[in-house]
């Protein structure tokens, strides 16, 4: 029965999808690389390095915190209601417009062709031309071959959905992660805030608009919350193990590998995961200078004053060997399958590059005179102020970032084609929120109240105190289990808030607090009700014993001064609430309902639907043999590769003059004939009659009316906007 108590179904179950994931990951791109991502080789190897990973990393599991049977089947329960909400409300984001329908189309090209790059198919139009565009928005077009922006982590895991169920399955793997990242950081707050406050928490994770939105559509965000915050429980659970003597090696090592292919799901993962690379090199520099006692600036067992890691350091090399092997395997993929990508990004990508290999420079030097540095580190670590100071730190940043939008309006003025888009966007939306017409502006200096907007302010509150609390505990040597999910949180809130680097919409900005920023600051505000709590009532039981003390003497109400006694009229009354269950009920409701009240405006009305049935009609319309031109600009960036992967066709743009929405009409009229000379049949696609007229009578294969996502400036997103479609065919 101790195998099947309720603390270990959490642990173990809140562990399962990080490991799955991983080995899927592992067996999966090896297969992508060489051109094999095929079910009948992928299942079988994917399956059994998942199971293998699950096997190594759940094996001896020491007993966690105990959890009751209600809180377990809790967290499940809020999981796998977060899941069929998503599922029954998902999006149907196929037609190219933004990221979400970009990942579905490059699952779709997995999970039909199994290999990459996109080849041009360049025979169906009669050979090159230099009219023909193969490239399209999120597609690039490099090297003679087409090749999908963004990491291939994400879509190799919704490839499986496409396998199961075709396009419906794909659109409903969003929402089975989403289930799967409820229950991953329920686990890791049941680890660090205890099983108790785990149901609460996985609630007032899962209500946040942010993870209704990326749970609903392909996105990368949950996916490496999955790995970041599975990585700190797997970490968590070989601290446990070592303490037990059970196989912390090995878990510490799974747990720097899931940390690590967090960089193959998202690029932005290499920031998330550089504190592991710190950690790691702290825990080498523990393990060396362990056992010199009364060494100077040592204490008697031989570890630096400070943050309360006795014995952990033989966790620093497998945690690191992990870190590596998996960051390793996410570069190798970026280098070799999403190149363009990377020159996409490398006005901000090489700076991060740089800070790394600095990073890694640094650790490395600092574990190798980790003795030499224990004496100065440990005089550092006694400074009486210091907590205090740190404390006072971590209230002052987040002060600065909630006063930023007074001290600060962050602009950006365009100097590349991207930038031009990017201020062309911001106006058009500026415009429709009834805002001053300014391209220049980001909005970046709004980033904390983003996150105000999405947790509420009691929690933006609640995590501060916590997070003051919390590295005064650590530089005072306790409480060294949050050392590592503090340095994440911490690192990426600061920078992630400095710096978004997004186009600032919501609630397509809101996917950059996803990974790290809202689950770890939900983790914070409910370790800091609990901390409230556990004060509250220690306070209120010594002010009884003081009081019941008091009645013995004689001179009991002398004592007491005219100021005392109204101050403790108005702090008895509260201290009470605070300690009583009434006060975790109350602290509970305001870290749920203001995310609720946010998420109820978008919460019920799915996006893009209509799009999955009018895309197969479409592809239905076309003739088998054709070759597809898109003959009109925005057309041909929405639906090349939606042609090319949906309907299996070959498909390619037409070169738009600058300025104009149309080719030129002998360009047309040249493929026409050359597909023709190829054998194959021209159909042409555009968004309106008039500029097909020319070629053939049109025909209309896709009227689409649906909703689309709110481009909110200012506010949160309290609702929907309308969108339309149109394509017409004609065969030439």
């Amino acid at each position: 029965m101790r195998g099947l108590s309720a603390g270990r179904v959490l642990a173990v179950a809140s562990a399962v999808p990080a490991l799955a994931l991983a080995g899927w990951l592992l067996a999966g791109l090896p297969l992508l690389m060489l051109g094999w991502f095929r079910p009948q080789v992928v299942v079988p190897l994917g399956l059994a390095a998942a199971i293998l990973l699950c096997r190594y990393g759940l094996r001896r599991l020491p007993e966690p915190a105990p959890a009751t049977g209600w809180q377990t089947a809790g967290v499940l329960a809020i999981a796998l209601g977060s899941g069929v909400f998503s599922a029954v409300l998902h999006s149907e984001q196929l037609i190219v417009r933004r990221d979400p329908a970009t990942y579905a189309q490059y699952a779709t090209w997995l999970a039909t062709r199994g290999s990459l790059p996109i080849p041009y198919g360049e025979a169906a139009f009669g050979g090159r031309d230099p009219a023909l565009r193969f490239g399209s928005v999120g597609f690039y077009d490099h090297a003679g071959a087409v090749v999908p922006q963004f990491m291939p982590g994400p879509p190799m895991l919704h490839a499986i959905g496409h396998w199961l169920g075709g396009l419906p399955g794909l659109l409903l793997t969003p929402p089975v992660l989403g289930a799967l990242a409820v229950l991953v950081f329920a686990g890791t707050a049941a680890r660090l805030a205890g099983p108790r406050l785990s149901p609460p928490a996985a609630l007032a994770f899962a209500v946040g608009l942010p993870i209704l939105y990326t749970s609903r559509a392909s996105f990368s965000e949950i996916p490496s919350l999955i790995m970041i915050f599975g990585g700190m429980s797997l970490l968590l659970d070989a601290r446990a193990r070592l303490r037990a003597a059970r196989d912390a090696m090995v878990a510490a090592a799974l747990a720097g590998l899931v940390f690590g292919l967090a960089v193959l799901v998202r690029i932005d993962g290499l920031r998330d995961v550089l504190p592991v690379l710190v950690y790691a090199g702290l825990l080498i520099a523990l393990r060396r200078i362990e056992g010199r006692e009364e060494a100077p600036g040592l204490r008697r067992d031989g570890l630096p004053e400070g943050p309360g890691l006795r014995g952990d350091g033989r966790l620093g090399v497998p945690l690191l060997a992990g870190l590596l092997a998996g960051a390793g395997l996410g570069l190798l993929a970026a280098v070799v399958l999403a190149a363009p990508y990377l020159d996409y990004l490398s006005g901000s990508l090489l700076p991060l590059l740089a800070v790394c290999a600095a990073v890694l420079l640094l650790t490395a030097v600092a574990a190798a005179l980790a003795p030499r540095l224990a004496g100065p580190l440990g005089r550092l670590a006694r400074v009486r102020r210091l907590p205090g100071l740190a404390a006072g730190a971590v209230v002052l940043v987040m002060g600065l970032f909630a006063a930023r939008p007074w001290l600060q309006t962050v602009t950006r003025h365009a100097t590349t084609s991207e930038d031009l888009l990017t201020s062309d966007f911001i106006e058009k939306t500026q415009a429709a929120n009834g805002l001053p017409v300014d391209g220049s502006r980001l909005y970046y200096e709004d980033a904390l109240h983003w996150v105000a907007w999405y947790i509420g302010p009691p929690a933006v509150v609640l995590a501060t105190l916590a997070g003051a609390v919390l590295v005064h505990r650590l530089l005072r040597g306790t409480a060294s289990e949050w050392l590592l999910p503090l340095m994440i949180v911490g690192w990426t809130t600061v920078t992630t808030l400095y710096r978004p680097a997004i186009t600032p919409d919501h609630p397509f900005a809101a996917r950059r607090l996803v990974p790290v920023i809202i689950p770890g600051l939900v983790l914070l505000a409910v370790w800091g009700l609990r901390w409230i709590g556990e004060k509250a009532r220690e306070r209120e039981a010594g002010r009884n014993d003081r009081d019941a003390a008091e009645t013995t003497r004689k001179d009991h109400e002398a004592a007491r001064t005219e100021i005392a006694g109204r101050g403790d009229r108005f702090a008895a009354p509260l201290l009470r609430l605070a300690a009583s269950r009434t006060g975790a009920v109350l602290g509970v409701v305001l870290l749920v309902v203001p995310p609720a009240v946010t998420s109820i405006g978008t919460a019920f009305t799915p996006v893009g639907r209509g799009e999955r049935a009018a895309v197969e009609a479409m592809c239905a319309a076309l003739p088998e043999n054709a070759s597809v031109l898109l003959v009109e600009r925005v057309t041909a960036d929405r639906f090349t590769q939606l042609v090319r992967g949906v309907c299996g066709l070959p498909a390619a743009g037409v070169e738009v003059p600058h300025g104009e929405d149309t080719p030129a009409p002998a360009d047309v009229t040249r493929l026409i004939g050359r597909i023709r000379e190829a054998g194959r049949v021209p159909v042409l696609l555009a968004a309106e009659p008039a500029q097909l007229t020319p070629y053939g009578a049109p025909v209309q294969t896709l009227a689409l009316r649906t909703r689309q996502d709110e481009r909110s400036l200012v506010k949160a997103p309290d609702g929907t906007w309308s969108l339309s479609i149109d394509v017409w065919m004609t065969v030439a």
